[in-house]
């Protein structure tokens, strides 16, 4: 278990650029299988998840090449229709595999994902879509799935905007029988970005960037070259921890429309962040106070399905809520255990106040004391790496690997915007 050693009190100045999108990558390689030809993706993050993905790739009888930025992955044939526990067990996307293995195979076979325990969640929409779409589900020790008649197209409606129930009912569509429609889908930006890139393959999508998606089902998909599109929540992530310390960033490699929503958060925090084509900057000597409501009352940032507040960007405002003079409620809707890594901010000095495991009110600003903590889950442990960079003294983020998970090369841009930080094996 590897932990980073922090000395606070420095503010982060500097420039750094967006990685590719976490979210985007890991169905993209999932949908590799989808064709007997070879895929190239570029602007791949070298992070833990997507060697566990590349892993499950090989396992199956992939080839997988890495030079830099960009993987060829190749799946002439597949040697087997079950993924190991082991695998199953290190990342959560490990079903995404499925609708690709019953298009080649006509069958597959896992053990239940792992991935973040930050509370239930359901895997309803995956089971709903792919029984829709002629699949037969059996769920036990093993999930155990099979097309005797091959995938048939369907009019779906999810209870849900389900991120990875659309990505991976939309890669059993492409290869259904007849067309297919799926109502209440969810549109995030690497959900548009999966889309893109299964047409570039000979997918027939339309409704790209909407709540409704059609496809019109084709037999085969071809290989294609790729450019994976930047990670909007490590951008907001840093441009989060540099507002809690006071400092100045550009981030590289960004775009304007996937901003919205965060602009107004931050400047419900009293941050002002000016939005380009291509970066982002974020001014330093900034006056952080709340902006109460137009009636006086104390504001509430809640999250929700894209282009509302990406659930995923909630720990590291909290933190920078405990940097900001007023009152704030947080209210998280997605995840029963999002809201857990609060007691350690607690423990640091934030006058926070849990009200139940979806809603915690921060009252700052707060003056925060190093500590040793352990990072519970990926976006969790990024915004204690705030914390530490905020509070007097030295801390200790014990399971940096949990944070490695998602953010690539974390240590090497926290030093290049001037942090104190140290990474221990």
């Amino acid at each position: 278990m590897s932990t980073f050693e922090i000395e606070g009190g420095v503010a982060l100045r500097g420039t750094v650029r967006a990685s590719g999108n976490k979210n985007a990558i890991l169905p993209m390689i999932a949908a590799c299988i989808l064709t007997d030809q070879e895929m190239v993706l570029d602007n791949v993050p070298d992070i833990i998840d997507v060697r566990h993905m590349l892993d499950v790739i090989v396992a199956l009888g992939g080839k997988v090449e890495r030079s830099g930025e960009r993987i060829s992955v190749h799946v002439a044939s597949l040697q087997s229709s079950q993924i190991s526990r082991e695998l199953c067990n290190k990342t959560r996307t490990s079903i995404l595999c499925v609708a690709p293995m019953l298009h080649r195979l006509g069958k597959a076979t896992l053990y239940p994902p792992g991935g973040d325990v930050i509370g239930r969640r359901r895997l309803d929409t995956h089971f709903y879509g792919l029984q829709k779409l002629g699949a037969s589900v059996e769920l036990g020790e093993t999930y155990d799935f099979a097309v005797p008649q091959g995938l048939r197209g369907a009019d779906l409606f999810f209870d849900e905007p389900s991120v990875t129930g659309t990505e991976h009912i939309l890669m059993a569509a492409v290869v259904s029988q007849g067309a297919t429609i799926i109502r209440n889908a969810a549109c995030e930006p690497h959900v548009q970005d999966l889309a893109h890139m299964l047409n570039a393959m000979g997918a027939k999508i339309s409704g790209i960037g909407t709540n409704q998606l059609t496809v019109e089902g084709v037999e085969s998909l071809s290989g294609t070259t790729h450019q994976v599109c930047h990670d909007h929540i490590e951008a907001a992530s840093y441009l989060a921890l540099a507002a809690a310390t006071g400092g100045e960033i550009k981030v590289e490699g960004t775009d304007l429309h996937s901003y919205w929503m965060c602009r107004r958060v931050f400047s419900t925090l009293g941050v002002k962040i000016e939005l380009y084509k291509d970066h982002i900057f974020l001014p330093e000597q900034q006056d952080l106070r709340v902006l109460r409501d137009y009636d006086g009352s104390m504001p509430v940032i809640g999250d929700g399905p894209w282009p509302q507040f990406a659930t995923d960007q909630m720990s590291c405002m909290i933190t920078l809520a405990t940097q900001v003079e007023g009152n704030v409620l947080f209210f998280e809707k997605m995840f029963e255990s999002r809201l857990y890594f609060v007691d350690r901010l607690i423990a640091m000095g934030a006058n926070a106040v849990v009200c139940d495991p979806h809603r915690v009110v921060i009252s700052g600003r707060s003056r925060l004391r190093g500590t040793t903590m352990v990072s519970p889950d990926i976006r969790a442990g990024m915004a204690l790496l705030g914390a530490a960079l905020c509070a007097s003294g030295k801390s200790t983020v014990q399971n940096a690997n949990m944070i490695e998970r998602g953010y690539e090369r974390v240590e090497e841009k926290l030093l290049a915007l001037g942090a104190r930080i140290s990474r221990r094996d």
